[in-house]
């Protein structure tokens, strides 16, 4: 994979999860989850940018995410 900007969606088959691109730490890429959470790091040669498809999905994930926080009080 050549280098994805900082914030491009990406997915990374050795996890099987989408994430945006946070930035280079070493020889790694980091991750960060679509609904947030923590950071992972991933390998660059593996990771590549997401498909159209994929793209819906990660707005689906975001907005249950929102959804679910909306409504417990997480940002009343």
């Amino acid at each position: 994979m050549s280098e994805q900007a900082e914030g491009s969606l990406v997915f990374d088959p050795a996890r099987g999860e989408l994430g945006y691109v946070m930035g280079n730490e070493g020889p790694y890429v980091q991750l960060r989850p679509v609904a947030g959470g923590r950071e992972w790091d991933a390998d660059p040669a593996l990771v590549r940018p997401a498909t159209p498809d994929e793209r819906l999905e990660a707005v689906r994930i975001r907005t249950r995410a929102m959804n679910f926080f909306s409504n417990n009080g997480i940002f009343s």
